[in-house]
């Protein structure tokens, strides 16, 4: 399977974590590492070059830092521009059609604090619903997020272990040993490789 990373960091110079991710995922065979904030740096996305990229993949990734509880300003731009009726959605759209669909989030606060009753007082998979909601109308197949907890304090040991965790499951992806149904009832991809 061939997956199409759709990155978006508005400060990307400043993101140690991000850094360490996007340089595993950038050497990774089978994989289209693709900086929409490098690509469109005035946000005129070029919306037939776009479709035509998602439509030479099968699995799509959302990478992006949660900013305000949403994504960065481009991704959802893309989104609104990319995603046409016809064509992601409605009667006749269907060239996301089960493609599989997920989201790489760093999160600048622990875990802990994203969970009803503490800090954030939401989940994460409360906070992107509208990404997998959209997944769905456009037919994908959406997956659980994989999620880097605590990127403000994180130790670089960490993120690494966390980057050959991620690797290492997109390999499964890639190649098709990969079980659908358990990844799909995970409250996050991180524990596929650990959760039996």
């Amino acid at each position: 399977m061939k997956i199409l990373v759709l990155f978006a960091h508005p400060a990307f110079h400043k993101s140690k974590v991000n850094k360490l991710l996007v340089d595993g995922l950038q050497g990774m065979h089978g994989v289209t590492f693709h900086d929409l904030y490098d690509a469109y740096p005035d946000s005129h996305i070029d919306i037939k070059h776009e479709q035509e990229l998602v439509s030479a993949h099968d699995v799509i990734v959302f990478q992006f830092p949660l900013f305000w509880y949403s994504t960065p300003a481009i991704l959802k731009e893309w989104q609104d521009m990319v995603l046409e009726h016809g064509w992601a959605f409605g009667s006749e759209g269907n060239a996301l059609k089960d493609k599989l669909f997920l989201c790489l989030i760093t999160a600048g606060g622990p875990e802990l604090a994203y969970r009803e009753g503490q800090f954030h007082n939401h989940t994460v998979n409360q906070l992107i619903s509208p990404l997998r909601q959209t997944a769905v109308l456009c037919k994908m197949i959406p997956l659980p997020p994989f999620i880097v907890f605590g990127s403000h304090a994180i130790q670089k040991s960490e993120v690494k272990t966390q980057t050959d965790e991620l690797l290492r499951f997109l390999e499964k992806v890639r190649s098709g040993d990969f079980d659908l149904v358990r990844a799909r009832d995970l409250e996050y991809l991180n524990d596929y490789l650990t959760i039996q």
